[in-house]
């Protein structure tokens, strides 16, 4: 599974590299795999900008500014979470001059051994906040920003909690690659 892994990782940063997009991570249940994803390849440097990890529910809404109600209510593991939290890392690593160019993918979820509350082990949902400008004509399912268009995708993932969190990584990885290579 590693060697797909870099093999994906390798092929979005190429791809954004020569798109001119950037990549930033909010990562909870994964707790810095997939940052570790895009630093372990060469020349990740020049797309990737960093990964906050917001395990604590706290800090989703302190640092990516995840809504408060929303957690309060649903908790960390709900799409809308996800969605907020990609948006989020997106914005946070937005620096002048570059604006409509950040991609933002979060991870939130259950790990395991065991369920969190009602959410059993291997709920995972995963975040996408994708430039608009990177969509190219192409609208479909996902809410809308004015910058951004943001995915969420439920994974239900069997396995430890090291083969859920590897498992989410590589998802998160097939998805964005799937939507760099089939916009316009």
């Amino acid at each position: 599974m590693q060697g797909r892994c870099d093999d994906l990782a390798g092929r979005i940063i190429d791809t954004c590299r020569d798109s001119g997009l950037l990549l930033a991570a909010a990562e909870s249940l994964t707790g810095g795999l997939l940052a570790d994803a895009f630093v372990r390849i060469p020349g990740a440097s020049d797309v990737f900008l960093g990964s906050a990890v917001t395990y604590d529910i706290a800090a989703k809404a302190a640092i990516l500014k995840v809504d408060q109600d929303l957690l309060a209510t649903q908790g960390a593991v709900h799409p809308r979470v996800a969605q907020e939290m990609a948006e989020g890392t997106a914005r946070l690593y937005t620096r002048p001059g570059h604006e409509d160019t950040v991609i933002g993918m979060a991870t939130t979820g259950v790990a395991g051994p065991g369920p969190d509350g009602d959410d059993p082990a291997g709920l995972v949902y995963i975040g996408l906040a994708l430039p608009v400008r990177v969509m190219g004509g192409r609208m479909e399912t996902g809410l809308q920003s004015h910058a951004y268009r943001t995915y969420a995708y439920e994974l239900h993932l069997d396995g430890d909690r090291e083969q859920v969190r590897r498992g989410t990584v590589m998802r998160i990885l097939d998805q964005l690659d799937r939507a760099l290579h089939s916009r316009g």
